[in-house]
Formats: structure tokens, sequence, C-alpha cells
């Protein structure tokens, strides 16, 4: 049966009664597809919690870029989405040329998906993070397919402007620079000595952005008080790209110098995000705040359908799925085999990203979905295209409207049913248009828009990513 997509007030409606209703989706679990267990073994990462309590895992509150200190208003809803949809082209651009088997691959260089977008302000989510001991508040973006961990450091010979005072490892007690020779500096492609003994790092970023300065190890501190100590973090002393008041960047990728990597075992290499569902209104973005929980006892939920991630050797700090087809309207379209595949060499697949909002498929893929759902939309309106967005629907005169679902099936037989919150997205007076765009590779990206309100679970020690059974 149709979902129901709503306007403006009915829409928040929606979003209030997910918090106490069922899931407004299907997931589907084969009777044959069961999830391993392993462990695996754990750097000198230790956890401590303030004497006030708080949860036993770290805990954050995902915060969309604008309601960051610092982040410009916009004038309208449509000037909000045309500033979405112009990062997430350049965003976009740049994945697929490093995720090209062409390309010169530096593991480091994947943050380049949030850092180089950000020198044209597409970091779409960021993190309350304390850094150091006692710990000092500062905003980091948050990137799952970037692996280092870094902030802008005092003394600072080249620094771009953020919301919260740089951070000065001089004034914490738990600041240990990491050793030129040691296991952790090597772990990095990009490394040297320079004057000292210390471990000095950079990270460049294909639009000119970088980081460099010296490894540490600190303690982060999260919401509730809970810290995690000896934490490998870039101190960066030169620094150029990011704007819109970040102070730096919160790696989640699934290499060993992201913060799930080198919490591994103590945590399980797991971490679970919601993001919220956007509201209404040209800030819609920024009506209330998901949620990042770190560990497996917390973040692993009961009841959600796991679905196997896939490695691509030349990308390996992003998490890929396995996607089999798409369907509309509960029929499955005539979609080239191996559409969604990622090849021997590293090219194609499907990217789960927070960082693009507009759901990417190959072009052939893409026309089928579009045709097949406006086919199925029958008597809407149709509206002018609003940049890539090319199905728009003018639903001014309507309080409610039946839309087509839109489903994703996996291998191993997994379906997600899509709600329809997340796939129209408002453009503002009124108009609405199909979240999705043609890629211009054999590259799928999983976009945040289509993530939205669905609690995504990432089990990195076994390589498996769960979707439910909550909402946000």
């Amino acid at each position: 049966m149709p979902f129901i997509a709503n306007t403006n007030l009915l829409l928040l409606l929606l979003i209030v009664v997910a918090h106490a209703s069922p899931p407004r989706f299907h997931l589907f679990y084969p009777h044959n597809f069961t999830m391993s267990s392993s462990s695996s073994p754990s750097p000198s990462i230790h956890h401590r919690s303030s004497s006030g309590g708080g949860s036993k895992n770290p805990t954050l509150s995902l915060l969309h870029r604008d309601a960051i200190p610092g982040a410009a208003a916009h004038p309208s809803r449509r000037h909000a989405v045309l500033r979405r949809v112009a990062r997430d082209n350049a965003r976009v651009e740049h994945l697929a040329k490093r995720l090209s088997s062409s390309a010169s691959y530096v593991a480091e260089d994947l943050g380049t998906e949030v850092v180089s977008g950000l020198a044209e302000g597409s970091g779409e989510y960021f993190v309350r993070v304390g850094v150091g001991s006692p710990p000092t508040d500062q905003y980091l973006v948050v990137d799952s397919g970037s692996d280092v961990i870094w902030v802008q450091c005092r003394p600072c010979a080249q620094c771009y402007p953020q919301s919260d005072p740089l951070f000065d490892p001089a004034t914490s007690s738990s600041f240990s620079p990491v050793a030129c020779g040691s296991a952790i500096c090597r772990m990095l492609p990009r490394t040297g000595c320079g004057g000292g003994d210390g471990c000095e790092y950079e990270v460049s970023y294909g639009d000119g952005s970088y980081t460099k300065g010296v490894l540490a190890l600190d303690t982060l501190t999260f919401a509730g008080g809970a810290a995690v100590e000896g934490v490998a973090i870039g101190c960066g002393h030169r620094n150029s790209g990011l704007f819109v008041g970040a102070a730096g960047l919160l790696g989640l990728g699934w290499g060993p110098m992201s913060l799930v990597g080198q919490l591994g075992g103590a945590a399980g290499g797991a971490f679970s995000y919601c993001l919220a569902s956007r509201g209404a209104g040209n800030n819609a973005d920024v009506a209330s705040a998901g949620s990042l929980v770190l560990g497996r006892s917390d973040a692993v939920p009961t009841g959600a359908v796991w679905v196997p991630l896939v490695r691509n050797s030349n990308a390996p700090s992003f998490y890929y799925v396995g996607l089999d087809g798409i369907g509309v309207g509960g029929e499955r379209l005539p979609l080239q085999d191996g559409v969604f595949a990622l090849t021997d060499d590293g090219d194609g697949g499907v990217v789960m990203d927070t960082g693009t909002a507009v759901t990417r498929l190959p072009a052939d893929a893409y026309a089928a979905l579009r045709d097949a759902f406006a086919g199925a939309a029958v008597g809407l309106p149709r509206a002018a295209a609003v940049s890539l967005l090319d199905t728009c629907y003018d639903l001014s005169g309507y309080e409610s409207v039946r839309v087509p679902t839109v489903s994703l099936y996996f291998e191993q037989g997994a379906v997600l049913t899509l709600p329809a919150r997340n796939l129209l997205v408002d453009v503002g007076g009124g108009v609405y248009c199909l979240a999705f765009a043609p890629s211009s590779s054999g590259l799928s990206i999983f976009g945040n828009i289509q993530q939205e309100g669905i609690q995504i679970t990432v089990d990195s020690a076994n390589g498996f990513v769960g979707f439910g059974p909550n909402t946000c």
C-alpha cells in the first residue's frame, strides 16, 4: 500500500508520531541469514565515566551544519536546497574521482569526501566533543568515509576561523605526542620526523584543503561525561579548507586510525546513528538533532535486520553494501544484472555516505526509477526541475497525497522499503522533488535523505550494517 507524503504541518505531525509508533518501513529477513560473532585485538584505549554517570557508551548529538554557531541563515527554503545540491555535486564529483580504480589512492585522503567539500560548505553533520583534559569543547565534522581524527591546534601558523577557541595542547594534561618510529605513526602513509622525534602527519585533499601537524594521544569526552583515553588525533598547526565553524574532523571510517577502528575490541567496532528527519520552513534541516552512539553493548540493537558490508580494497575506509535491485510500488524494476556491483578493480558499488544528501544511481538505474515513480504518481501536478532534481510536483494545493513506495533489494534477501518522507524533499513554495539523481559514473551513493529517521548500525568488526528497529 502506498505511503502518504504530506506537506509542511502534516509532515511535522507524522515525524512526532513516529517516535511512538512502529517504524514506517518494512524489513524482511531471510531465515538462512545469520551474523557471526568475533573479537578483535584492542589498542590501548580505556573508557572512564564521570562521577555524574551517563551512558556506558560514548553518545553524541548529530547536528546539521546549519545548526552550529556561525552558520549563515538561508533567505528561503529553495535557497537552502540549492546550496545543499551545489555542495552535493562537488562532493559526489570528488567521491567518484577518489573511488575510481584509475585514481591514485591514499587512505588518509579519504577525509576529502567531507573536508574538501567543506571548502564549499558541504560538511553535513557535526558532533560536539571535548578534546583533552580538562576537555575543550569542539565542533567536529562527522565523516563515515574518513579515518584520521584531527583538530586545529595552538600555536597555529595557519588556521581558518572556527566557532570555538583553538585547542591548546599545552593546557591538556593527557596530551602525549606520538614518537616518530612508533607503530601508530607507521599506520599513516604520510608521516615524517621533521626536526624532532615526534610523528608529523599530513592529510591533503583534492580541492587544495589540507591539515598538517603532529600526531598525539589525548582524551575525547562525550555527552554525559563518558571519556575515551589515549585516542590518536592529529594536532593541526597548518590547516586550510574548513569553514562553517568546525574545529576539525571525527573519522568513523573502516580503517584502523578512525575512532571506530581505535576503539576496536573495547567497543566491538560498532556505532549506531540516527539522522533526525527534517522539519518544515527555510531551516528545515535543523529542526532537531540526531544521535550517534559508539560501542557494541548499546549501539547494536536487538531486532535490527543485517546486511553484509562489502570491502573495496581500493577504498578500505568506506562502507559499501551489496545492493541487488530497486522496486517502485512493490514491483521490482527490470535493471541490468550487476548494475550495482562492485567490480574486481574497485569501480562501481554502493557506498553508504552521511555526507551526501541525495542518493545517486547509475544513469540507467536512475532513469528506470524516475520513470516508474512518475508513472505511478498518477494525477499529481508536475513542477519545473530544481537543479539536478528533475522529478518535482506542485503540492501547494494538497493536505496529503499518495506516492508510490521505493524499495531497496539487498543481497541475501533483505528489503528496505523507504518511508515517503525519505523520497521527496521540500524545495519551498509547496514544491516537492524526488530526492534521487543520476551518477556521472557507475558509483552509487546511499545518501542521508534516504537514511533519515531510520536507526542505522555499522558493525565494522563483523562486517555488517543493520537497519532498524527504531526510528528517530
